[in-house]
């Protein structure tokens, strides 16, 4: 079989753990039942985006991989339905903290845990305070219905992540994400280059790229930078770019696309952008 389903999730959070699992739990069973195989929820979303604010409390929500209650609940949900599952959550390693996933394969086996590589911060999004940049690097995680390269969120505005996914044998990118209104910028909307970036790497290295975000508004005014009103719109896209399905600003469910995977990897030979690479050229890249 060359084809798979994939499906990406989207729903306003509240900042109960047990909701939101169960929520997203109601979500993956939708998503299996459509016939999907890889099911991509939203980042960070056991709670409310903690990272507006600066408050010392919130490394609370921090667990280790081992023994983390939300991963295994998922690892039982995969083995169930025979779906890849990547977890996002926030991460405690020791002293050190990260945004990260952890890809669970349909065994229900986590197959590998990425680290948050680049930390944005800003008004709203100050997540440099409580992550250490991922220590990871970008891998290509080859799962029982395909193989799969994720990152997260503020990653996905840069091409060497994708292309690097890539290079490791990816197929497919999912990226995880939380971003919506600028609390300094209210008239700036961000979505379309948040669209358009990702479509860029699925058309330059021929891949799908699926995409899942929060909706809703979260925080009060004078909390901090004020509220965040998320902007949804999660998609999946195939390796020309072309949006297979999406979801609006505010609406909740699951949206659906199957890719042909043979397909992808003859058109990705016969584009010759990796045969035509000249990595020796690129030092700059890394100066």
């Amino acid at each position: 079989m060359t084809t798979v389903t994939v499906a990406a999730l989207q729903t306003a959070l509240t900042d109960d753990v047990d909701r939101n699992v169960a929520r997203i739990t109601e979500l993956v069973r939708e998503a299996a039942g459509r016939g999907a195989r890889i099911i991509l929820p939203s980042e960070l979303f056991e709670g409310h985006y903690f990272c507006r604010t600066q408050r010392e409390d919130d490394f609370a929500r921090a667990r280790p991989l081992t023994g983390h209650p939300t991963i295994a609940h998922f690892q039982k949900l995969a083995a169930e339905l025979d779906v890849v599952i990547p977890v996002s959550f926030f991460e405690q390693d020791g002293p050190c903290y990260y945004n990260s996933i952890a890809t669970i394969d349909a065994s229900g086996h986590v197959l590998g845990v990425y680290r948050k590589s680049h930390i944005p911060d800003g008004p709203g999004y100050q997540e440099k305070f409580f992550f250490r940049p991922g220590d990871t690097g970008f891998h290509a995680y080859r799962t029982r219905h395909g193989t799969i390269g994720v990152a997260i969120c503020w990653d996905q505005w840069f091409p060497e992540a994708a292309r690097a996914m890539t290079l490791a044998g990816a197929d497919l990118l999912l990226y995880p994400t939380a971003i919506g209104s600028e609390p300094e910028e209210p008239d700036f909307d961000s979505r379309d280059p948040w669209r358009r970036a990702m479509i860029g790497h699925a058309v330059t290295n021929v891949v799908g790229v699926i995409a899942a975000n929060r909706v809703g508004t979260e925080g009060a005014a004078g909390d901090g930078p004020g509220p965040l009103t998320f902007y949804g719109s999660s998609f999946l896209c195939d390796e020309r770019g072309d949006l297979l399905a999406e979801l609006g600003r505010a609406e909740e469910g699951v949206a659906v696309a199957t890719y042909d995977l043979e397909r992808m990897r003859r058109a990705r030979a016969s584009m010759g952008f990796f045969r035509d690479r000249r990595p020796e050229l690129y030092d700059a890249l890394i100066d």
